[in-house]
C-alpha cells in the first residue's frame, strides 16, 4: 500500500485536516486550491474510502479521516524527531517565545524550566504571559499555552496536553474561614461548581470574595483569608509542600489546556522539542491528581462539571 502513496499527498491531506480548509492549506503549501483539491481526491480514490464529508462547502472528517489524521501526526513527528538527530548539534542556542497564562507561568511553568534546560536543547525559551487570543504575528509569540475555554480563530494548529482540574485549598495553619475566594478571570467557574453539586455541601455555604486572578486566591488562602478553588497544577508545589491543604480531591472541569501554532509544529524543530516536552510535564502532573482521586474516593476523570 505505501508504494502508491506519496508523503506530498499525505502531506497535502495533514494541512487540510488540520486546518479544515483546504484554502488556508493551499496558502501554507504556496499551492493553488486546485492542486489540494486533486490530491485529496486522488489519495481517497487510492485508498477507497472517504476522508472527509462536504456538508454545506465545509469539510468535516469522517471516522476514517480522523484515524488517517491521528496516523500522520505521529507520522511526521517520529519523522521529524528522526531528522533532529540527523543533524549536527547546533552549538547556537534558538530562542523560542511562548506565551502562557500569568499564574499558570508563574505557578507551574516557570519551576519546571530548569529541567526544561537540562536537555542541552539547544532552545532558549523566552516567557510571555498573557492569556486569550494571540495574535503571532504581532506580538512575535511562537507558540502559546491556553485553556480551551474560547475560540481560537481560523488557521491556529492546535494539540491538546491535558485535561483541567481545579481544586479547593486553604491553609493547615490557619483557623479555616467561611470565605470562598474566586477568580475573576474564570467567571463561569462558580456556576459550574454550583450546577455540577461536586463542590463539597459546607463550601457551596460559604461568603464567595472575587479577586483578580488565580496568584491573589493563592496567597489569599496562604494567608488564612479563606478556600481557594483554583487551577490543581497552579497550587501543586504548595501542596506538596504542606504550604496548603485540599478541602477535597481535584475535580476535572471538562476544559483542557492545548498549544496553539501559528504554523504546523513538525515545521519547527523548536516547537516540536517544547511541545513534546510540556505535554510530558502536564500530564506527569494530571496522573498525579487522577492517583490522588482514586486515593481519595472523590471524584474521578469522567465526573467532570
Amino acid at each position: 500500500m505505501i508504494e502508491q502513496l506519496s508523503l506530498n499527498t499525505l502531506k497535502y491531506f495533514y494541512y487540510v485536516a488540520t486546518h479544515g480548509s483546504v484554502t488556508v492549506a493551499a496558502q501554507k503549501l504556496f499551492v493553488t486550491q486546485s492542486a489540494v483539491s486533486k490530491q485529496l481526491k486522488n489519495l481517497e480514490q487510492s485508498l477507497g474510502i472517504v476522508l472527509f464529508d462536504r456538508v454545506n462547502k465545509t469539510l468535516i472528517l469522517t471516522q476514517n479521516g480522523e484515524a488517517l489524521l491521528s496516523c500522520c501526526q505521529q507520522v511526521f513527528t517520529q519523522l521529524d524527531n528522526c531528522l533532529l538527530t540527523l543533524k549536527t548539534p547546533n552549538v547556537f542556542t534558538q530562542q523560542l517565545v511562548v506565551s502562557c497564562e500569568p499564574t499558570l507561568a508563574m505557578k507551574w511553568l516557570i519551576p519546571r524550566l530548569a529541567t526544561f534546560n537540562q536537555l542541552q536543547s539547544g532552545v532558549d525559551i523566552v516567557l510571555l504571559t498573557s492569556g486569550g487570543q494571540v495574535d503571532f504575528q504581532a506580538s512575535n509569540v511562537d507558540i502559546a499555552l491556553r485553556r480551551n475555554d474560547f475560540a481560537w480563530g481560523g488557521g491556529i494548529v492546535h494539540e491538546k496536553m491535558a485535561d483541567e482540574y481545579v481544586v479547593a485549598v486553604r491553609s493547615p495553619n490557619h483557623q479555616p474561614s467561611k470565605r470562598l475566594l474566586l477568580s475573576s478571570s474564570r467567571p463561569q467557574l462558580w456556576q459550574q461548581l454550583t450546577h455540577s453539586k461536586l463542590l463539597g455541601d459546607e463550601l457551596l455555604t460559604y461568603e464567595t470574595v472575587v479577586l483578580d486572578h488565580f496568584y491573589l486566591c493563592i496567597e489569599g488562602a496562604l494567608a488564612g483569608l479563606g478556600t481557594a478553588v483554583v487551577s490543581s497544577y497552579m497550587v501543586e508545589q504548595e501542596l506538596n509542600n504542606y504550604l496548603l491543604q485540599k478541602v477535597q480531591p481535584p475535580i476535572a472541569d471538562s476544559s483542557s489546556y492545548h498549544v496553539l501554532s501559528a504554523t504546523p509544529f513538525f515545521e519547527d524543530d523548536r516547537k516540536m522539542i517544547f511541545k513534546t516536552w510540556l505535554k510530558h510535564e502536564m500530564q506527569k502532573s494530571m496522573q498525579l491528581f487522577l492517583s490522588d482521586n482514586d486515593s481519595q474516593n472523590g471524584c474521578n476523570d469522567t465526573a467532570c462539571f
